[in-house]
Order: structure tokens, then C-alpha cells, then sequence
């Protein structure tokens, strides 16, 4: 666990060293998220931080296997449907892909790991059959999206993979799990040297680079658990805020016949922030009902 806890220490390091050096190159480049009407952000911000944020996770995650404390092969293919799902935000940040692209895209990276895999046991459903492999693909697609939707003020999805990621580790660590720990402690080290450059005021955004790769990574985890518990409850309740947002604001935007792809400022966080609150007052809020879903998690696993 020392040689991992380091090299969660390096992973953070290289995203906080390696952000800002990116962020000056986006700028040089003008690859900059500019404000319009729906933005939260009044500053032109490079949009870059996402790069970083998986090339630390896997410098890290190098470090880790040459001193044997890396992951197995199942781990891997989860990390690398991830990390395509980063490239695949990475050049819908440059070249603003169609929604329906970028959904099949996901789709059929989510197919290809559950396919790898197999699928995560579905409550009152069960492990075994399409339909469960349809609903898990579903859920990978459905938290990778939402993600990217909550990634709209400063610190809010970095905090989340913070917080996320911590969750998971614990979770893992009690379940004897050390594939889904290292990925997840990992995560979470990289998270946190990318919110010192996204804390509000924030100097570089994740883009759909980042908010991707970690929705999909953390959605994917329960595939790496013994098929006898439902892991996906810990996934759920360890992203219960971001779910529970979008959810409600794709249902209330369903309900006035409004076009649920097109970009808005509808969701809760966002309407916390148009009615006074701060970036960093919400970014907390939402990390406070995060760390609750993180202890409702580790419960579930210890009983």
C-alpha cells in the first residue's frame, strides 16, 4: 500500500505541475472555452485540463506497476475504454462533435469493455443475459454524460473525483479489492493537483477530455467486483449528487417539451449560482453530499 500511496503522490504532482504548463500552450493557441449566455465563467479559459489529468493518472499508474502494485488485465480494459472516452471529449473540446456522434461513440466503447467484462449485476434484474449487458452499457453512457453536464462551474467534477475516487478506495481496500483501489486512489491523487489550477476563480477547465474519462472510469468500476454483491449500488451512491442533478433536471426539461441535448442553465447547481451562491459555496455542497454517499457506501459494503 506505500509504493501505491506513492505513486498517487507523484500522480498528484505531475497534474499539478503538468495542468498550468498546458493551460499556457492552450492559451498560445487560443484553444480557450470563450463565455456566451449560458456560461458560468466570464473569462476565456483553456479547456485543457483534462489531458492532463489522465496522463498523470497514467504516469502514475506506470509507477505502480513497475513496482508491483499496479492493476490486473480487467482493470486495464476499464482504463483504456476510459481513456478513449477522454480522447473521444478531447476532440469534441476542439472540433464540437454532434451529440448523436459522440453518443454512439460512447455507446459503443461502453459495449466493447462490458462485452470484455461481462456485466455488473443489475438489482431485481440479475447478472446474466442482454438485457443486463444493455442496462450496464446504459448506466456507463448515462454517468459518462452526466459528468460532462455537471462539469459547468469552477471545482465541481474535480471535487466530485476527489471525493469519488477516496470512496472508492476505502470501499476497495475493505472489500479486498486492489485493482479498483489503485485506479480509484489514483483518480483521486490526480483530481487533486488539477483542482488547485480549477479552484474558483479557475485558470483551466477539464473539458469533455476530463469530465468523460471520469465518468466512465467511475461507472466501469463495478465491473471489476465479485459478481455476487451489486457494486453498483457503491458507484451510485458515491455519484448520488451528480445522478440526482441531472436526473431531475433532464425530467423537469423532458416535462416542457425542451430539447434535453441543447446546452442550458437549468440544472440545480447552476440555478445555486444564477440566484447569489459562490462557485466554491455549491463546488462544497455538492462534495459534502458526496462524502455522505461515500459513508452510505462503505456501509453498504460492511454489512
Amino acid at each position: 500500500m506505500f509504493l501505491l500511496l506513492a505513486a498517487a503522490a507523484v500522480t498528484a504532482f505531475v497534474a499539478a505541475v503538468l495542468t498550468p504548463l498546458l493551460a499556457r500552450w492552450a492559451h498560445q493557441r487560443n484553444f480557450l472555452d470563450v463565455p456566451n449566455h449560458r456560461s458560468s465563467h466570464v473569462i476565456a479559459t483553456p479547456r485543457i485540463g483534462g489531458v492532463a489529468v489522465v496522463s498523470s493518472v497514467l504516469i502514475g499508474l506506470a509507477l505502480s506497476q513497475v513496482a508491483g502494485t499496479g492493476i490486473d488485465r480487467d482493470a486495464a480494459v476499464v482504463l483504456g475504454g476510459a481513456a478513449a472516452v477522454a480522447c473521444l471529449g478531447l476532440a469534441d473540446d476542439f472540433w464540437n462533435l454532434s451529440a448523436v456522434v459522440r453518443l454512439l461513440a460512447q455507446s459503443v466503447i461502453a459495449a466493447c469493455v462490458v462485452g470484455l467484462l461481462g456485466s455488473s449485476p443489475v438489482p431485481w434484474v440479475g447478472q446474466h443475459g442482454v438485457l443486463v449487458s444493455a442496462l450496464t452499457v446504459l448506466w456507463i453512457v448515462m454517468l459518462t454524460n452526466a459528468y460532462n453536464f455537471m462539469d459547468g462551474i469552477d471545482g465541481i467534477a474535480g471535487a466530485q473525483a476527489l471525493v469519488g475516487g477516496i470512496g472508492w478506495t476505502t470501499v476497495a481496500v475493505v472489500a479486498g479489492l486492489p485493482s479498483i483501489a489503485a485506479l480509484s486512489l489514483l483518480a483521486a491523487a490526480a483530481s487533486s493537483g488539477f483542482l488547485l489550477h480549477n479552484w474558483h476563480p479557475a485558470k483551466v477547465f477539464m473539458g469533455d477530455a476530463g469530465s468523460g474519462f471520469f465518468g466512465f472510469l467511475f461507472a466501469s468500476l463495478p465491473l471489476l467486483a465479485p459478481s455476487a454483491r451489486p457494486y453498483i449500488w457503491c458507484a451510485v451512491l458515491l455519484m448520488w449528487p451528480f445522478l440526482f442533478d441531472t436526473t431531475v433536471t433532464l425530467l423537469r426539461r423532458a416535462s416542457r417539451f425542451e430539447n434535453i441535448l441543447a446546452a442550458h442553465r437549468s440544472h440545480i447547481y447552476q440555478r445555486l449560482v444564477i440566484a447569489g451562491c459562490s462557485h466554491s459555496q455549491v463546488t462544497l455542497l455538492y462534495a459534502g453530499l458526496a462524502m455522505a454517499g461515500a459513508v452510505a457506501a462503505i456501509f453498504v459494503v460492511t454489512h
